[in-house]
């Protein structure tokens, strides 16, 4: 090391040359502290922390000007030799392990989640339409507890008005119906990689499940109509339709690899030599 490094080493090479050790600086930052605190307690308690800082600078001025305080400090040579008592190195082995098959390294498109949730929404309207028939209200007592919400005058109205057909019901429960079907296909693109070993028990079971009970708490508040003249048997069994189908509509498609297992300069675009092929200088 040179004169002008924070450590030098003398000639003998058995003494260590470092900056002198100081609490001036200590003494500075306490007395700056005693400063401020005295601006909200009292003004002796700012004098106390002026001297101490003023102390403090001096002090601390004087250890490095006009040279640097310094102290020898003993070298102990020591020579230590690098051992292990394993004679193999432990690897992991990572290929070896389940667990890296339930990372989502595949994923459904988005036109996979557009198709089921297509052919879901068609077998939802067929049941639905089919509890129609069966209990005798007619095809059109589900379409309009669909939009009931949106007709003030829905909430004193018979089962026989509700029955009735309604263009205007129709022309509003057939994009609801649709945006809903398309957005839940869309979720289950996303959901069923993740559960690659059975993904018609998600789609088909768990998902209407939890997508019924949901409905089931906040129904009161979303379509009161709809809440009070509900079939939960016929409405749970519309969900498993639609998540059955649009499970194996969604499962059956051709699976897309993610970028997971590129390097982060070749999924940003960044120019890595080595790690991206070189591009065509013409």
């Amino acid at each position: 090391m040179d004169s002008g490094t924070a450590a030098t080493r003398t000639s003998n090479g058995s003494t260590l040359e470092l900056p002198a050790p100081t609490a001036w600086p200590f003494v500075l930052a306490f007395g700056m502290t005693l400063v401020f605190a005295g601006l909200v307690t009292n003004e002796s308690v700012s004098v106390l922390g002026a001297v101490l800082a003023v102390a403090g600078a001096v002090g601390w001025f004087r250890s490095v000007l006009p040279h640097e305080a310094r102290e020898s400090v003993p070298v102990m040579p020591e020579q230590s030799a690098v051992a292990t008592t394993r004679r193999d190195v432990a690897r992991l082995e990572v290929a070896d392990q389940p667990q890296r098959a339930w990372l989502p390294l595949e994923i459904y498109p988005v036109s996979a989640g557009v198709r089921g949730g297509l052919a879901g929404s068609v077998v939802m309207a067929g049941l639905a339409m089919l509890y129609g028939v069966i209990s005798q209200n007619g095809i059109w007592y589900p379409i309009n507890l669909l939009v009931a919400g949106f007709f003030p005058g829905a909430v004193h109205a018979t089962t026989v008005q509700i029955a009735q057909f309604r263009l205007s019901a129709l022309l509003i429960a057939i994009p609801i119906h649709l945006i809903t079907s398309l957005l839940v296909g869309l979720l289950y693109g996303v959901m069923l990689p993740m559960f690659p070993r059975r993904p018609i028990v998600l789609g088909g079971l768990i998902a209407p499940m939890m997508w019924s009970g949901l409905l089931y708490t906040t129904l009161d508040i979303i379509n009161p109509v709809m809440n009070q003249r509900i079939d939960w048997l016929w409405f749970v069994l519309s969900q498993v339709g639609f998540g059955v189908v649009a499970g194996l509509v969604v499962s059956r498609q051709q699976r897309v690899r993610t970028y997971q297992g590129l390097p982060f300069a070749v999924r940003a675009g960044i120019e890595a030599p080595g790690v991206m092929r070189e591009r065509d200088k013409d």
